[in-house]
């Protein structure tokens, strides 16, 4: 059963490296920042354009949502963004939901993305009570699709020419991870 308060508020959560905070106003600056990076659009399939103000409304708005989860992630030496972490379609009568990651192009390629997977999957299975986790990732992205199997992300399938990328039609990768295939892996 989902533990509604779970959703709440948004947790503070410290890994080795990186440390998952509540998404809000004072990260809306790095947030649009990453917005403006061609490749991280590409990866993300994010097509539209969003203004500083929109960001701004975005990121301040991010305490009323009771929904879902939206972290950014810091360096904990740094205290500098990596990326952002967002827990969406939460399915409360299924005990499911969804996830999106990204990560700013300095930080990729260093581990701190699956590092913050595994936080908020610990979260998710252990406090708010979801038994599948599921995520989709476009088929150019590779590095991505490991990182997840790293965490224990299994294929389930592909939505074929989901994604319309420079004239081309990409297939999103259709991933999902079970509590007990996570505690299994854990030895919880």
């Amino acid at each position: 059963m989902i533990n509604a308060g779970a959703l709440a508020a948004t947790p503070t959560l410290t890994g080795p490296r990186i440390r998952l905070v509540p998404l809000g106003p004072q990260h809306a600056e790095a947030v649009f920042a990453s917005l403006q990076d061609a490749e991280f659009n590409r990866l993300t399939g994010t097509h539209q354009t969003f203004t500083r103000a929109a960001i701004d409304a975005y990121c301040a708005s991010r305490a009323d949502q009771y929904d879902r989860l939206d972290w950014a992630f810091e360096d904990t030496a740094t205290g500098e963004y990596v990326g952002g972490l967002a827990v969406n379609e939460v399915d409360a009568d299924n005990e499911t939901a969804g996830f999106r990651i990204d990560l700013v192009e300095s930080h990729r390629g260093r581990g701190l993305g699956p590092e913050a997977i595994e936080l908020m999957l610990a979260y998710l299975f252990e406090e708010v009570g979801v038994y599948r986790v599921g995520l989709e990732v476009y088929a150019f992205n590779p590095r991505a699709q490991r990182s997840y199997e790293k965490c224990g992300f299994v294929v389930e399938g592909r939505e074929r020419g989901a994604l319309l990328w420079d004239g081309e039609r990409v297939d999103a990768v259709l991933m999902g991870l079970l509590r007990a295939d996570w505690r299994a892996r854990h030895r919880i």
